[in-house]
């Protein structure tokens, strides 16, 4: 009986041991990476639809583009070339941080980027 004592509290010191050797390794290797809206960098979908999702619940920004809401809802393949010039010049008229975010006001506010100018605001926004 008292053989079967020893052996139980030797395995309870042992297992304790154990499981303080395995937390204290977990709690040193554990690095907690949060993405921000700042720190997206088109890679990472998630990160994008995340912040997609937290433009929506906020008031649209404006980029002095208010002229552009009557564009809602067309489709991208039926802008003239004179208003595909008037998306280029508020396009251009900005600073380059803030085309990505002038392209997510544009998506909340459910216009459609004219297509000849997609491939200039994509490298606007990777540079």
């Amino acid at each position: 009986m008292i053989y079967l004592v020893i052996i139980l509290i030797g395995l309870g010191i042992i297992v304790g041991m154990f499981t303080m050797l395995t937390h204290k390794e977990d709690n040193e290797t554990t690095i907690v990476s949060k993405d921000t809206c700042a720190t997206c960098d088109g890679i990472n979908a998630k990160c994008e639809q995340e912040c997609m999702m937290e433009a929506a619940t906020k008031e649209i920004e404006y980029f002095d583009d208010e002229e552009l809401d009557r564009f809602a809802g067309r489709a991208p393949e039926d802008y003239s070339d004179e208003e595909v010039e008037e998306f280029r010049e508020v396009m251009y008229s900005m600073r380059q941080e803030e085309v990505k975010d002038w392209n997510r006001s544009l998506i909340l506010r459910h216009i459609h980027l004219p297509n000849p100018l997609k491939d200039e605001i994509i490298l606007l926004m990777q540079n």
